[in-house]
């Protein structure tokens, strides 16, 4: 059966496989037409040495050499956008509309586009200078950057798309590429886009690369490797923290994104004057996506008593109506079933019916469980499994004390909610929990389901371990995201004309052009 090509130093090539998978359809369930290669440690030291070649390439050519290759791959992607979430549809289940074709594609190049800005624009890399002491530094490339993507964004998060693939590029790097195996062909026909754009563009041809899947090994060992620059990775804790130890050891920047369960807590006034209308809320942002969100609100925190009793009796009727959506792939069906499980042998009781699956497709019951305050802080590490689907656990807490305390035993995560009465009677309590919620939160929100992220300048899609690996840097916001991957380049007393265009205190006369396919400086 054929074998998808891999794509190396600007050439689609049969890999060095050590073996093959074909992914399946999470909608019939049914395997989809093609394999693709797993490739051996001779490809992954090919692509590192073809990336630390373009990483140097990179360094001679200007800034809106970068900027313009990723305007033009946005416009190559929204050309093909019909055939790319078609693709996409079958290899995720996720809807093409509104889902992908409206929502996610749209945010896939407007990401492109705003990181285009950002690297013409230079402001992100905070050049300094003292001129009195005839020192100046600014934020320049690390080298080459291996990105994992998720299974959950096939196309904003891609690793041949997605934010990291933008922030790394706009900063100056080439990226390595690990397609994940759950969308493969997704991440071919975007590749092929983006070596189209390269040429088109002028880039060296090893700024993108790809591969499929390698062994554990070999992509511990790729991280590892003296030849890359910095990596990141979204995606299960236990990968994660793999690679950081890898990348820890020798000291090579890894961002991670993994894990996370969104505590809300809805304050006694609140649940009084609008439990309804939150329960409303609640469900259809759990619900949504069927929950395979990083942002799903997978944790709510009530005051216990009659209010909460309604809101949750509520929750249980929408939960058991809603339609069961289909999951992304087998293995995330299995993750959710073992943590249910894990759950519910740490305490909780399950809610809803459980009977509401099609064993034709991919997917699970909508899932509501519920656990006491008291119980919950008997075991809060397993009563924080992180249940990546349609599931969420309610906590029933006695006090704002005890509310206090679950705050306390979570651990990092990227948002955190806190609703509250409009008219401000539970201004005392919210006075209370905030600077608990705010010390495990990368986001804090008020009165709002956190599902959404928007592409803001001002957005922290990170937060404290395990949310993210680092609480300081964000996977979401330009043009914060592109120092991540950067290093400070300092320049004590180097002569004018050879520092960098904008550490000179007087810019050179000329103008880069793009002239045959090169970029090359020209007269004004």
């Amino acid at each position: 059966m054929y074998s998808a090509p891999v794509l190396i130093a600007g050439e689609w090539r049969q890999a060095a496989e050590s073996g093959r998978f074909q992914p399946a359809n999470p909608s019939t369930r049914a395997p989809i037409e093609h394999q693709y290669p797993v490739s051996s440690w001779s490809d992954c030291d090919a692509a590192l040495d073809a990336a630390e070649q373009a990483a140097q390439e990179l360094k001679s050519l200007p800034a809106q050499a970068r900027a313009r290759f990723l305007e033009r791959f946005a416009e190559l992607i929204e050309a093909e956008a019909e055939s790319i979430c078609a693709r996409a549809h079958e290899e995720t289940g996720l809807p093409v509309k509104p889902r992908l074709l409206e929502v996610e594609l749209p945010r896939t190049t407007n990401q492109l586009r705003q990181a285009a800005s950002a690297a013409a624009d230079g402001s992100w890399a905070r050049a300094t200078i003292d001129t009195a002491a005839n020192i100046r530094s600014l934020h320049g490339p690390i080298g080459p950057v291996i990105v994992f993507g998720p299974n959950n964004f096939p196309l904003a998060f891609n690793g041949l798309a997605g934010g990291d693939f933008a922030a790394a590029v706009a900063a100056g790097n080439p990226v390595i590429a690990k397609a994940h195996s759950a969308h493969p062909g997704t991440c071919l026909m975007l590749a092929k886009l983006a070596l189209q754009a390269i040429k088109e563009t002028g880039l060296p041809l090893a700024t993108v690369q790809m591969l499929y899947a390698t062994s554990r090994a070999d992509g511990l060992k790729m991280v590892g490797d003296s030849r890359t620059g910095a990596a990141a990775f979204t995606g299960s804790r236990a990968a994660g923290l793999a690679l950081k130890q890898v990348a820890d050891a020798v000291g090579t920047p890894i961002y991670l994104e993994l894990s996370s369960i969104n505590p809300v807590v809805v304050l006694p006034g609140a649940l009084r004057e609008r439990g309804n209308e939150l329960a409303e809320e609640f469900t259809s942002s759990c619900l949504m996506g069927t929950g395979q969100f990083c942002t799903n609100p997978g944790l709510v925190i009530l005051p216990s008593g009659k209010d909460a009793e309604q809101f949750v009796n509520l929750c249980v009727e929408r939960f058991n109506s809603s339609p069961v959506g289909t999951l992304l792939s087998a293995g995330v069906e299995t993750n959710l079933s073992r943590a249910v499980e894990e759950l519910q042998t740490a305490g909780a009781t399950c809610l809803t019916d459980n009977t509401t699956a099609d064993p034709t497709r991919v997917s699970r019951p909508n899932t509501l469980l519920r656990v006491t305050g008291q119980a919950f802080l008997q075991q809060p590490e397993r009563c924080q499994t992180e249940a990546f689907g349609n599931t969420a656990l309610i906590v029933e807490s006695d006090s704002i004390d005890e509310t206090r305390q679950i705050l306390g035993a979570l651990e990092g995560n990227l948002t955190g909610c806190i609703y509250s009465a409009r008219d401000d009677s539970d201004d005392s309590d919210y006075n209370q929990i905030e600077p608990v919620m705010r010390n495990k939160v990368g986001r804090l929100l008020n009165d709002k389901m956190p599902t959404g992220v928007a592409v803001s300048p001002a957005m922290n899609h990170g937060g404290p371990f395990p949310a993210s690996g680092h609480p300081g840097f964000t996977a979401v916001g330009i043009p914060a995201s592109l120092t991540r991957f950067s290093k400070l380049d300092c320049y004590d007393n180097v002569r004018a004309h050879r520092l960098p265009p904008a550490l000179q205190d007087e810019n050179p006369t000329g103008a880069w052009r793009l002239v045959d396919g090169e970029w090359t400086k020209a007269p004004l």
